[in-house]
């Protein structure tokens, strides 16, 4: 079974250093929280929204050992008016034998607001 793991943070400013770094802790903590391998990986989509293009997020997977191989694509978030500025998502598929009610899912920063519903849920 393939499950999708969202996670989303911010920065404070468009800086690559800052995006890589925010990136990086985020799905370091995607991977701790939901028992990740790298081989358990299909494939990984990150969205910016776009004030965002002072570099690529997908940099942060390259830091971690055996992510070499995994499939990886940065693209450009809806800009919808009134929308989370300065922020990163994530979509990591998969392959995992748990439910897709026992996913955990990571929001930081100004991020937690995308969704107040999970975060309760999990006791954050």
């Amino acid at each position: 079974m393939t499950r999708g793991v969202r996670g989303a943070t911010t920065v404070l400013k468009n800086e690559e250093n800052q995006i890589i770094m925010n990136t990086k802790d985020l799905i370091e903590e995607m991977v701790a929280k939901n028992n990740i391998q790298p081989s358990d990986i299909s494939h990984v989509f990150i969205s910016v929204t776009q004030d965002l293009n002072a570099g690529f997020p997908s940099k942060a997977l390259r830091e971690f050992s055996g992510w070499t191989y995994v499939p990886v694509m940065c693209m450009r978030e809806i800009d919808v008016p009134g929308s989370l500025q300065a922020c990163i998502r994530i979509m990591m598929v998969v392959n995992t034998n748990k439910d897709q009610q026992d996913m955990q899912h990571i929001y930081h920063n100004q991020a937690t607001q995308l969704r107040p519903d999970l975060l309760s849920k999990r006791g954050e």
